[in-house]
């Protein structure tokens, strides 16, 4: 019996390179999304990075504010314990 005896049915080497031709896509379509999400994490890093740098700032200025709010109660305190 012929390899293809109905005509409208691939034969094995054209169902193996329908095969192979998926895969390379398939292939090639993994390579570009893994470059994509590699670019999109390297971005993801750098403004996590950028943001921890931010909250260490920040909170070394709210220190320095309620340093100055402290100073600034104890000479209250202190005016308003000499008035008396």
């Amino acid at each position: 019996m012929p390899d293809n005896a109905d005509p409208k049915r691939p034969t094995f080497e054209e169902r193996l390179e329908a095969l192979k031709q998926t895969l390379e896509l398939v292939a090639a379509m993994h390579i570009d999304n893994d470059k994509e999400f590699r670019g999109r994490f390297a971005e993801i890093a750098a403004t996590l990075q950028q943001v921890a740098a931010n909250q260490e700032r920040d909170g070394e200025h709210i220190l320095a504010l309620v340093r100055i709010a402290e100073l600034h109660d104890r000479r209250i305190t202190n005016l308003e314990g000499e008035q008396q």
